[in-house]
């Protein structure tokens, strides 16, 4: 928990990818935040791709989609601020009704979610009738309840594989499913939704890389084209990019996926050199410490769910957390 650590032990944490000059300016927010969360019960949920100040500063839970949503349920605490995206926001919502849940920027959406409608979805049924549709957490809290499961990055083959069906409809994310595919007997009918932090990686790209940063090892994201992933080391969520240079500690590392990701890893592995292609995401990066402490200080901006949309989308995350 950061509310245990005093801001010097917090700027020791990450002096190595935030400069001190940097710091300073941070520290009047991370000392007010730290005191509203005590004074309002309060836990912050941040994704791996929050900037360092935000995740390893203030943040109390942490990791990618799913360890957020696995955590987020039976929270001690009556407030919830996620730092991230909606859908994330209604994901701890769906998991917390009776809880108090801010996003501290309601413009921080998700191309993803963006993609697809709950009507697109009553479409694709009629079209493909008796086929289960699972559905990538990165959706609307409408769009999982018109859905069967839901998925992560990090489950979706085992969640394809659960439902013991020949074909699945696996949506919105064209790319995820494409890699998914390629690993199970299963037939995967797609949507066409993509990633813009994601969709950006080239082959020629990766190999400029491998050309210029001699013995890089590069791991990659599933929502990256397939023939991105074809020229990568290891593809997995960011958690499991994570427990990737953990495990195997190579010397030089390259993650292709969002940018800040690099620096939260690096901070716990100094041996390993990151070599950071910078591909940012607007939406992520419109949580900052000042709105996170406004979101605490207003009680802004609250995410509600309508129950006749909640109970079903619930059912499709709680059967995702069950596989």
């Amino acid at each position: 928990m950061t509310t245990a650590l005093r801001l010097p032990e917090l700027f020791d944490r990450v002096r190595q990818v935030i400069p001190e000059p940097d710091w300073m300016l941070f520290e009047d927010d991370i000392a007010a935040i730290l005191r509203l969360k005590q004074e309002r019960n309060a836990v912050i949920l941040a994704h791996n791709y929050q900037t360092p100040e935000i995740f390893h500063g203030v943040a109390d839970i942490v990791g990618d989609s799913l360890a957020l949503a696995r955590k987020a349920i039976g929270v001690d605490a009556d407030v919830i601020v996620l730092a991230g995206v909606h859908f994330m926001a209604e994901t701890a919502k769906l998991l917390n009704p009776d809880k108090t849940v801010l996003i501290p920027d309601m413009g921080a959406g998700c191309s993803l979610a963006d993609s697809i409608t709950s009507d697109d979805i009553m479409g694709l049924r009629a079209a493909h009738p008796g086929v289960p549709v699972v559905t990538y957490v990165n959706t609307s809290a409408a769009v999982k309840a018109a859905s069967d499961i839901c998925c992560t990055s990090g489950n979706a083959l085992q969640v394809v594989e659960s439902l013991g069906v020949p074909r699945v409809l696996m949506l919105p994310d064209e790319y995820l499913a494409r890699n998914i595919a390629s690993q199970t007997q299963v037939e995967l009918i797609t949507w066409h939704g993509y990633c813009e932090v994601h969709e950006r990686f080239t082959p020629g790209e990766v190999r400029g890389f491998r050309d210029a940063y001699p013995g890089v090892t590069i791991l990659g994201h599933p929502e990256c084209p397939p023939e991105v992933i074809a020229e990568t080391d290891y593809s997995g969520s960011t958690a499991g990019m994570s427990e990737f240079v953990a495990r195997q500690r190579p010397e030089r590392v390259l993650l292709l996926t969002e940018c800040s990701m690099s620096d939260n890893v690096a901070i716990h592995h100094p041996e390993t050199e990151f070599i950071r292609p910078c591909n940012l995401c607007p939406h992520m990066k419109r949580i900052s410490l000042s709105n996170i402490r406004q979101a605490l200080e207003e009680n802004r901006h609250e995410v509600t769910v309508d129950p006749a949309i909640a109970a079903p989308a619930r059912r499709a995350v709680e059967r995702m957390l069950a596989v």
